[in-house]
């Protein structure tokens, strides 16, 4: 297989975590023992020396042209989100638009893709943080600040610095199949599907609960039977707590309502069984704990804005040549929540 070309930009003050993401993640992944899929360089507006956040220099060889003969740009952290891109920078970015060119904005890197009218119309994220900021000076974006990373089209946004993990590794799920991205994931020794979003990270007082280990065991536990009715009164005497106080400590704790919560768990378990096995759709339903087909089309448009049906032609054979059938078993340690 043809390797990718990635290009990441280096700038002075850059952060050295999100330079090194992308070559760390997409370089671990393979589809064979010793066959890389990404091939990652990096580049300066102007060849030479910069230095990191950290202070630590770094030489830089290629310029700007490395964008022309790259299939993904990857703009890390952007030092100052209120200091501007240079027009060269813009215009190099608007040109791999137009060519159709994967391109990704890491956390504030987002602020450098919306500068070049990259966002306008597309749905994109970045460090909750400074979502303020990127809502008032791009009003024509799709503003997602609750999610982890997003992509629209061929363009990808992260939000907070961890999040470029989450970002790079879904880039390898979508180019080359659930198993690589699995298998990367487990050799960096980090969730294939991180869940939640940044609601969870938001700097907010969170009371320091007696319960906070116990509430997590529900989780665990609920996640584990999503096939079950799962209702409020369920959780709640699972956590021995009233419906009221369970209510109150599930939003503190996760940021999220229990019904959004479970949906979100259960579309990711259907990504599970569409990615992995040919069971029909009826019975990914059921496993899954949403019922009917009708309820997981509902979610997966909602959570994902595709159905279950293109969702796995996304990730068939030709995509995922070692997906497992029908006829395997699905274990937990092939889960996507226990990498294993």
């Amino acid at each position: 297989m043809k390797s990718i070309r990635v290009a990441v930009l280096a700038f002075e003050g850059v952060s050295l975590f999100h330079l090194s993401v992308p070559g760390m993640v997409l370089g671990t992944a393979q589809s064979a023992p010793g066959e890389p899929q990404y091939e990652v360089s990096y580049f300066t507006e102007s060849p030479g020396m910069v230095s990191s956040d950290q202070g630590i220099g770094l030489k830089v060889s290629h310029g700007l042209e490395l964008m022309e003969v790259s299939d993904v740009i990857v703009i890390p952290a952007w030092g100052d989100q209120s200091v501007a891109a240079s027009s060269e920078l813009v215009k190099a970015l608007q040109l791999a638009n137009t060519q159709e060119k994967l391109i990704v904005g890491l956390c504030l890197g987002a602020f450098v893709l919306g500068a070049a009218g990259l966002l306008d119309g597309k749905e994109a994220t970045t460090h909750w943080a400074a979502r303020d900021e990127f809502a008032r000076r791009f009003p024509e974006v799709r503003f997602r600040p609750e999610v982890l990373y997003v992509s629209d089209g061929n363009i990808m946004t992260s939000a907070g610095t961890v999040a470029a993990i989450d970002c790079c590794l879904h880039l390898v799920r979508q180019r080359l199949g659930a198993d690589i991205a699995n298998r990367t994931a487990k050799m960096l020794v980090t969730p294939p599907h991180r869940q939640g979003g940044q609601a969870q990270y938001v700097e907010h007082a969170v009371p320091q609960l007696a319960s906070e280990t116990h509430l997590s065991d529900v989780l665990a536990w609920a996640r584990k039977n999503l096939a079950k009715n799962l209702t409020l009164d369920v959780l709640a005497d699972k956590a021995k707590m009233s419906r009221r106080t369970f209510t109150r400590r599930f939003r503190d704790t996760t940021g999220s309502t229990v019904s959004k919560w479970l949906n979100a768990e259960r579309v990711v378990r259907a990504q599970e069984l569409l990615e992995t096995t040919d069971l029909p759709i009826e019975c990914i339903a059921g496993e899954a704990g949403f019922g009917t087909p009708l309820s997981l089309r509902q979610q997966f448009a909602v959570h994902l804005g595709t159905s279950p049906s293109e969702y796995r032609r996304a990730f068939s054979r030709e995509m995922n040549p070692g997906r497992k059938t029908s006829g395997s078993t699905l274990t937990a340690k092939e889960s996507a929540h226990s990498p294993a």
